[in-house]
């Protein structure tokens, strides 16, 4: 594994990628932040050794370097997934690369169906937990050059950083929630049963991604951000027919709301 990261970290310093402060990934519909990324180096994923492919809709598959919020850093325009068929440690990869080249934290954003009754479609969900229903990317032998055997998961998600987020939110007139993300393997989107469940189980928020690469930044002790972007909703009585291209629709509507919080939480590193 180690040589792998070591490879691909050397090919993208090769291509300029320096020191980035920041890494961030970004979930389905959701790439326009990249347009606020100044004197950018954009590099294909197909380029990058090493690295999957991305191969869903609203995922464009393009790394990109540059200046946001003042600092310097490393962007995922689409992420993987494993319903693509990719194996958890495939998915979470680029994470580690990313801790490689230099980041120091991981933010994240994802495309949820809303799970809790008070949730309205277009509002943004500040992760402070998740439930993992996918496989642990930490599965199979350990390399203690790169992170501890069994890392702890209380703290997963970074409480200064969700705190400062939240007081931006503010003072942006921005409504947010804080909530519990939950990660299922998809693609099929959830049925009302389902729905149900997850709610039972304490979610506020489903998914199909984010929680392996998180798993995959904590193990190497990088902090966490995320944020869900509701575009549908699983609760009783306001189900309705969901496709892809939906999500996409709604996660667009959002994404500038998303990218002020995400520029000013950065700007504060």
């Amino acid at each position: 594994m180690l040589e792998k990261i070591n490879e691909t970290t050397g090919f993208l310093r090769s291509e300029g990628i320096i020191d980035p402060e920041a890494g961030i990934i970004l979930g389905t519909g959701l790439g326009e932040l990249t347009s606020k990324i100044e004197n950018s180096i954009d590099i294909d994923y197909k380029n990058i050794p090493n690295f999957p492919l991305a191969t869903v809709k609203g995922h464009e598959g393009k790394l990109i370097y540059g200046d946001f919020g003042g600092k310097k850093i490393l962007a995922m325009k689409g992420r993987f997934h494993y319903y693509e068929g990719y194996g958890p440690q495939k998915v979470a990869f680029p994470v580690r690369v990313m801790k490689y080249l230099g980041i120091k934290s991981l933010f994240l954003s994802n495309a949820a169906g809303g799970v809790n009754p008070d949730f309205r479609i277009g509002d943004i969900m500040i992760i402070r937990d998740h439930i993992n229903l996918l496989p642990n990317p930490l599965t199979g032998p350990n390399d203690d050059r790169i992170g501890p055997r069994f890392p702890d998961m209380s703290d997963a998600y970074d409480k200064n950083l969700i705190a400062k987020a939240i007081q931006i939110a503010r003072d942006k007139n921005i409504r947010v929630h804080k909530g519990v993300y939950l990660a299922t393997s998809g693609p099929t989107f959830e049925t009302p049963s389902e729905y149900r469940y997850f709610r039972i189980i304490g979610a506020d928020a489903v998914g199909m991604s984010t929680t392996q690469e998180v798993i995959i930044a904590r193990h190497m002790n990088l902090s966490c951000f995320a944020v869900s972007v509701i575009t549908d909703l699983g609760v009783e009585g306001k189900i309705e027919y969901t496709t892809h291209e939906s999500v996409q629709i709604e996660a667009a509507k959002t994404e500038s709301r998303m990218t002020a919080i995400m520029y000013d939480l950065i700007r504060s590193l």
